[in-house]
């Protein structure tokens, strides 16, 4: 048995799970888990992400040349976006790649996320950056999300294509991206209920020194310690119900 056989094992199972909750079409999305300084384990390309066996996961170093794959397979191409994460950021071990309908729709229409509504999601994505489009496979894709993440930055939108969330720990990764999802999706039912009662700059104070206390970095804290209102003003969330969007 190979050391890499369950760390293989786990991205299957987690590209499976995209799958099976519609967060990859076809042979959308890919996954990363890095194993040390210079090695990432990949998704291959052309694979659904449902129907992958540790057989086709592939093995790179920090520059995406293919270290081990198993003919026919061969790493995606999208794993340079996830290698100029690994080069950014020391602390990222996974990174995952999915196009989620709802969150891929706040991506296509180039819409930000809005903050201080669910305290669960400003408490586990923090701050979400939305990049212009860049083409896919193209390093300047790569270099552009490098440039934006911040050392507490969770996850990314990409304009017209998709998200990437990162994390320490490969699960991590992955819950992140049903938090993001699913507040997608509530935001879109808040759209159709026709108003909103957003936390106020206070309560959303207290939020950011609760996430303080967990150890969970946010780079607002200080500025909201200082009485600054750090609530983004949100254009989605004033097409709703511009009385009480502001809190």
């Amino acid at each position: 048995m190979s050391d890499l056989d369950t760390p293989k094992a786990a991205l299957c199972a987690l590209g499976q799970r995209m799958w099976q909750r519609g967060y990859c079409a076809g042979n959308d999305g890919n996954l990363s888990l890095r194993l040390g300084p210079d090695r990432v384990l990949c998704t291959p390309t052309g694979v659904s992400k449902g129907f992958m066996t540790p057989a086709m996961i592939c093995l790179v170093d920090l520059d995406g040349r293919t270290v081990e794959a198993t003919p026919p397979w061969k790493r995606t191409s999208e794993v340079l976006l996830h290698l100029a994460i690994y080069r950014k950021r020391a602390d990222v071990k996974a990174v995952i790649h999915a196009h989620p309908p709802h969150a891929t729709a706040f991506a296509v229409a180039g819409i930000p996320l809005p903050d201080a509504v669910h305290p669960e999601a400003d408490f586990l994505l923090g701050q979400v950056p939305l990049v212009e489009y860049i083409q896919t496979g193209k390093p300047q894709l790569g270099a552009r999300v490098a440039e934006v993440i911040a050392p507490e930055t969770i996850a990314v939108i990409l304009a017209n294509h998709g998200v990437v969330c990162l994390h320490a720990e490969l699960a991590e990764a992955y819950h992140r991206l049903e938090v993001l999802e699913n507040y997608c999706r509530m935001l879109f039912l808040l759209k159709q209920a026709g108003r909103v009662q957003r936390l106020s700059a206070a309560e959303f104070r207290e939020l950011l020194e609760l996430k303080a206390g967990y150890g969970i970095a946010d780079a607002r804290l200080p500025a909201a310690r200082a009485g600054v209102d750090v609530r983004t003003r949100s254009e989605f969330l004033e097409s709703i119900q511009p009385s009480q969007s502001g809190g």
